[in-house]
C-alpha cells in the first residue's frame, strides 16, 4: 500500500515538473516592431520619403494650377452669363465641364501614380527591414516578433517594442551596403 502511495506521489511530482516546465517554455521572448515607422524614420526610408514628397509636390503644383484655371473660367462664365445668349452659355458650360472632367482625371491619375510609387518604395524597403528583424530575432533569441500594424493585434507591451533597435540596426546595415 505504501508503494502505490509513493508511486502516485511520484507521478504527481513528475507531472507538476512537466507542467511547470511547459509553462517556462510558454513565456518565450516576444518582440514587437512597427515596420511603417521604420520605413519613415530610418535613413533609407527618409531618402525614399523625400523622393515620394518631391513627386507629390510636383503633382500638387500641377493640380493647383488646373484648379486656378478652372476657378477663373467659372468666374468669367458667371460674369458673362447676363450678356450671353443661351446657346453661348451652353457652349461655355460644356467647355467648362470638359475642363472639369480633365481636372478630375488628372487628380485621379496623380493619386494612382503616388500609390504605385508608395508601393514600389515599400516593396524595396520591407524585405530589407525584414532581413534586419530576422537577424536581430535570431541573435537575441526571440521566439516571435510581430508587426504592431498587423491585423488582429489588439494589444502589445511597449516594453517589448524593439522598433528603435531595428531602426539603428537597419541604418547601420544600410550604410554598410552602400
Amino acid at each position: 500500500m505504501k508503494k502505490s502511495g509513493l508511486l502516485i506521489f511520484t507521478f504527481f511530482v513528475v507531472l507538476s515538473l512537466v507542467l511547470t516546465g511547459s509553462y517556462a517554455f510558454a513565456v518565450d521572448k516576444i518582440g514587437f516592431v512597427n515596420v511603417r515607422e521604420i520605413m519613415i524614420r530610418s535613413e533609407a526610408g527618409g531618402k525614399a520619403s523625400l523622393e515620394f514628397k518631391k513627386a507629390f509636390e510636383q503633382d500638387r503644383a500641377m493640380i493647383q494650377e488646373k484648379e486656378a484655371e478652372l476657378k477663373k473660367l467659372k468666374e468669367k462664365l458667371d460674369k458673362q452669363r447676363p450678356i450671353l445668349t443661351p446657346e453661348a452659355i451652353k457652349e461655355k458650360e460644356v467647355a467648362y465641364q470638359k475642363k472639369f472632367r480633365d481636372y478630375q482625371r488628372l487628380v485621379k491619375d496623380s493619386n494612382e501614380e503616388l500609390q504605385v510609387k508608395d508601393r514600389e518604395l515599400s516593396r524595396k524597403l520591407i524585405p530589407e527591414i525584414l532581413k534586419v528583424v530576422n537577424t536581430v530575432g535570431k541573435r537575441e533569441k526571440y521566439t516571435l516578433i510581430l508587426d504592431v500594424n498587423a491585423q488582429g493585434l489588439a494589444f502589445h507591451s511597449r516594453g517589448n517594442d524593439i522598433t528603435e533597435k531595428i531602426i539603428k540596426e537597419f541604418n547601420r546595415t544600410y550604410k554598410a551596403k552602400k
